[in-house]
């Protein structure tokens, strides 16, 4: 609930943009947040990263996109993904890529005003001045991307490419990478109890991915991942995505904590944490193949100290 004074920090320190999340089962709801945020920033670009398109009727997402772009003129960009937590944490799997691409289209042929065959009607527009953004209403796409069928929508929508943890082989002129970590301080223990809050969150995500994709046994390979999976398949089958995914990239939950010391040596191995100057490093590396922008995510108790010392450390 304080993400909208995170905003206002963020904007302070020249973060040029502040992605929100659409996982409405872990997180507050993405277009109340940016409006929040949009009423108390001026420069600062903002958007959801990504939306599901099965959360919400196209109507009510075009809806909320013109909504925030009267509120934010110039500053919003829209990213589009299959759905990871966003579906999973409600037991369901991603979306076909076929669906959320006709999806896409759909939603960036009402922003420009146009009539939309949907669900067996015909859909359209008719906000009234004053009651949003006039069509068309012309904002950037991005398409959560981690693999060759979201980035071949990527690259037959002309759209750029918001990807999570690891950058894409892709030509798009907009890339994305959100990445997690924390700068740790010279002579600071990569093992410390601060490192690992603030870090922890983004390194246990791996086990959390891995379960869902790849299954057991290939997070039995993870410093800690057997305990981890024991823990949690010990909850009952119809309710174990809920414990997967349980403080997802915000906070180590109970069976996050078995593993997280065993995966402590991994910390400046995964992700966006080390010393400034490794940070530095990792980001003129992504750069060198083709990331234009680092959607930095922090968590752990200090926030506002994550977001400084990652500017800092960004900066130079």
């Amino acid at each position: 609930m304080d993400t909208a004074s995170h905003v206002v920090l963020a904007e302070s320190l020249g973060y040029r943009r502040a992605w929100f999340y659409d996982s409405p089962a872990l997180y507050p709801d993405v277009w109340v947040s940016l409006a929040l945020a949009a009423e108390r920033t001026t420069t600062i670009g903002l958007g959801p990263a990504v939306l599901v398109p099965s959360l919400r009727h196209p109507m009510v997402n075009a809806a909320a996109i013109a909504g925030l772009a009267a509120q934010a003129p110039g500053r919003v960009a829209v990213a589009v993904g299959s759905g990871f937590t966003g579906r999973m944490v409600l037991g369901q799997r991603p979306m076909k890529w076929a669906d959320v691409g006709a999806y896409v289209v759909a939603l960036q042929a009402l922003l420009r005003g146009e009539e939309v065959a949907w669900e067996g009607g015909t859909l359209r527009m008719l906000h009234l001045p004053g009651f949003g953004a006039a069509r068309p209403v012309d904002v950037p796409f991005l398409i959560g991307a981690s693999g060759p069928r979201g980035l071949e929508l990527a690259r037959r929508l002309g759209t750029g490419v918001f990807s999570a943890g690891a950058p894409q082989q892709c030509d798009a002129a907009w890339h994305a990478l959100l990445g997690f970590g924390t700068v740790i301080d010279e002579g600071e223990d990569p093992a410390s109890e601060r490192v690992l809050e603030a870090a922890g969150p983004g390194l246990v995500v791996a086990l959390h991915g891995t379960y869902e994709w790849a299954g057991a046994a290939a997070v039995d390979g993870f410093p800690g991942g057997k305990r981890w999976r024991e823990a949690v398949e010990a909850v009952p089958e119809g309710s174990r995505h809920l414990a997967v995914h349980e403080g997802h990239l915000v906070a180590l939950n109970d069976r996050d904590r078995l593993a997280i010391g065993e995966m402590a040596p991994l910390v400046t191995s995964i992700g966006l944490s080390g010393t400034a100057k490794e940070v530095r490093d990792k980001l003129a590396g992504f750069e060198a193949i083709g990331v234009t922008e680092i959607a930095y995510q922090p968590s752990g108790p200090d926030i506002p100290r994550e977001l400084q010392a990652f500017m800092d450390a960004a900066a130079g």
